[in-house]
């Protein structure tokens, strides 16, 4: 039900006739928490300059811009977004030049964790890791993931996430399931198990693709770091992207092995366990989409949509569920994904309150509304996602227990884009897992 409009004449005029034409939904109608918005009116940063530097280009900056507008329009601030591709390095250069944006937004927490270090950054406070805890599902691991060093080693917050992204996902094509009298698992036991009945009754359970050309490989590191999760504490994860525990641990290697049960049996995959290493990942859904089926489930993030058929409707044609979790194991339900940093690389007031405002639930809800955002905000409303996949897409993250970044992307380069890839091309050509993970500490050694 959309919200009634607000009562009074003095709560409309919160949006500044300044910047009331930029905002993209009016103030008072639809689903969106203007309470929350009006009380950012209560803060006056008229004349204030406000630049933020991303990475976000074309329609994403465009709707970081209209979720920005409101937070422009409450407190007379002006907000400056500039986005550029080559985003890790400028950052770096205007940082160590003395001419940082007062706020940037990082693509993953690697560089803020180097920034930090380095004294590039200022820490948020300690009020602000008490609201992350208490209003983002799974809350203590986003402050996990932006919780550095100093440049006297002394740990604190640098970052708050802005838009997630989700991978633990498995998608299919609900009349084929239905055709088939399948239903959708609840535990990683009951995914084995229909993995194993679909292939007995004569279907092929799973597309999976490697292929991505010079990232060949990147496709089953999700799969290891899902099944990590899946078998190991998070804290195990951790040392893990760390490399306090070694690649080539026990722990490791049964990940490896989780992979291999789906991806290694030639009944349980398309083309047979021989073509993994050599399809591409962005062809290896279509067989979803074949009559009969190719296969019934395929394990992707939230992205991987863009590369169904043209006029696939999701919800329909298309949709999927929660990559589960052992019941057996009592790990809770873990969730992999991604995500993006704010922190401040040029202090002020209104750095500050810009942070703020991405605390703010109309700061999600605007981009929600737009599209292509996910978020673990416990605040923000759900009836404002703009599909009914990108709500349960948001259900999955709210419902998460644990949350941990994916953890190649964490890596030092040659091993998280380098021998951890090539190393996942190896074993699902049939090398066994311990000799991948050895060679790939072996990589690790080297580094230090």
């Amino acid at each position: 039900m959309k919200s009634t409009l607000f009562a009074s004449a003095a709560a409309l005029a919160l949006v500044s006739s300044a910047h009331a034409q930029d905002l993209k939904y009016p103030v008072g109608e639809g689903d969106f928490t203007w309470s929350a918005y009006e009380e950012l009116s209560k803060l006056d940063l008229s004349g204030e300059v406000i630049t933020v530097f991303g990475s976000w280009l074309g329609a994403e900056a465009d709707s970081f811009n209209a979720a920005a507008a409101y937070f422009e329009a409450a407190t007379g601030a002006d907000v400056q977004y500039s986005g550029s591709d080559s985003f890790e390095q400028q950052i770096v250069i205007d940082a160590e030049a003395g001419s940082a944006p007062n706020v940037a937004i990082f693509p993953q927490p690697g560089l803020v964790k180097d920034m930090a270090s380095r004294g590039l950054l200022a820490p948020l406070t300690d009020e602000d890791e008490a609201w992350v805890q208490e209003n983002y599902a799974a809350g203590q691991s986003w402050v996990d993931l932006a919780t550095f060093p100093d440049e006297n080693g002394e740990d604190h917050l640098f970052g708050l996430f802005y838009r997630a992204d989700l991978k633990s996902l498995v998608w299919y094509v609900p009349d084929n399931f239905d055709d088939a009298g399948y239903e959708i698992p609840e535990t990683l036991e009951d995914l084995k198990a229909l993995t194993q009945q679909i292939a007995e009754d004569g279907g092929t359970p799973w597309c999976i693709g490697l292929g991505s050309g010079a990232a060949t490989g990147w496709p089953a590191t999700d799969w290891v770091e899902d099944m990590m999760l899946r078998t190991q504490p998070p804290e195990v994860y951790d040392a893990w992207v760390s490399n306090e525990l070694p690649f080539n641990s026990p722990e490791v290697v049964g990940a490896i092995e989780e992979f291999g049960f789906f991806a290694r049996d030639d009944a349980f995959v398309q083309g047979g366990a021989g073509s993994v290493a050599t399809t591409d990942f962005r062809d290896s859904p279509a067989g979803l989409f074949a009559s009969p089926p190719g296969c019934y489930m395929h394990h992707q993030a939230s992205f991987i949509p863009a590369f169904f058929p043209e006029g696939t409707e999701l919800g329909i044609d298309a949709d999927f569920f929660y990559f589960p979790a052992y019941a057996e194991k009592e790990l809770g339900n873990p969730v992999l994904g991604a995500g993006t940093v704010a922190a401040i690389t040029n202090d002020s007031e209104g750095a500050r309150a810009f942070v703020d405002y991405l605390k703010n639930p109309i700061a999600h809800e605007i981009w929600m509304a737009d599209g292509a955002f996910l978020t673990a905000h416990t605040g923000a409303n759900t009836a404002t996602y703009a599909t009914d996949t990108a709500r349960g897409m948001g259900e999955i993250l709210l419902n998460a227990d644990v949350f941990r970044f994916d953890a190649s992307d964490l890596m030092p380069g040659a091993i998280g884009a380098g021998a951890f890839w090539t190393g996942m091309v190896d074993y699902a050509s049939g090398e066994d897992a311990q000799s991948v993970a050895d060679e790939i500490q072996s990589t690790w050694d080297s580094l230090k």
